[in-house]
């Protein structure tokens, strides 16, 4: 069984749990109203998604 030689240092674990986060998040444009989202999700200012209407944004 593989067992560590030297503990791991509090600084060292912590940069490695948080180093994944370091770039922000790639948007697109709305195909409908040019609004900036997440890709693969629906468009929170006109509710669509891939050109049709999911959600009534009223």
């Amino acid at each position: 069984m593989a067992v560590p030689k030297k503990k791991m240092s509090r600084s060292r674990t912590r940069r490695r749990k948080a180093g994944w986060k370091v770039s922000a998040p790639s948007t697109v444009a709305c195909q409908r109203c040019g609004e900036q989202h997440l890709p693969h999700r629906l468009c929170a200012n006109c509710g669509t998604y891939d050109g049709r209407e999911v959600v009534d944004v009223s």
